[in-house]
């Protein structure tokens, strides 16, 4: 069998998220930027870009309606640095557009500039074979999460990585290195969905 994951390609690097998903088994992924393919996905993922621009682009072309179908229907939906910032209920300092979903607070370029752009190693809860290598450019910060989020990673007492149900949310960017373990994780997310949504 394979699962369908589809990456918002309205703005941002989804080709590198399309690439690093298709290196793993049992995986179709690829780029969607219409609501008729966004409803057709089995997981959805939000890329990094600039979150300004992908939250006016959903909204201008109804892509909202078709992501807030897939929340509805409990699929996966996984956000990347400006896509975790879109899927956050609430904004540092920000009334820009969001869908809204996770209850957690994220702060925009919470580490600098893209000057201050870095890697690091982190050690992920849910994830084996030691720590995963992160890549954070301009990356935002989650400040306070609600007791339903469950912090997966942290970063100098910043939280880094989240998950609230089938809601999955990283500050840096898994599709920029070799590692495919986040990936994998997030695929584990989506048969888990589909195999609930399987025997209803």
């Amino acid at each position: 069998m394979s699962y369908r994951i589809g990456v918002l390609s309205v703005q941002g690097d989804f080709a590198e998220h399309v690439a690093a998903m298709n290196d793993l088994e049992e995986v179709d992924a690829a780029p969607v930027k219409t609501k008729k393919a966004i409803e057709t996905c089995d997981g959805l993922i939000i890329p990094g870009g600039e979150s300004t621009t992908i939250g006016k682009l959903c909204e201008r072309f109804g892509l909202d309606d078709a992501i807030s179908k897939l929340h509805a229907a409990g699929k996966p939906i996984w956000g990347t640095c400006a896509g975790l910032i879109l899927l956050a209920k609430d904004i540092v300092d920000s009334e820009q557009w969001r869908l809204g979903y996770m209850d957690i607070q994220i702060k925009r370029n919470a580490f600098g500039r893209q000057v201050d752009s870095f890697e690091t190693d982190l050690p992920i809860k849910g994830i084996e074979g030691g720590q995963a290598r992160a890549v954070f450019i301009r990356a935002p910060a989650v400040t306070k999460a609600q007791d339903n989020v469950e912090v997966l990673a942290t970063f100098r007492d910043s939280i880094v990585m989240v998950r609230q149900d089938h809601l999955l949310g990283t500050t840096f960017h898994p599709e920029l290195t070799e590692d495919r373990r986040v990936q994998q994780y997030f695929l584990d997310m989506v048969k888990a969905s589909a195999s609930c949504v399987g025997s209803d």
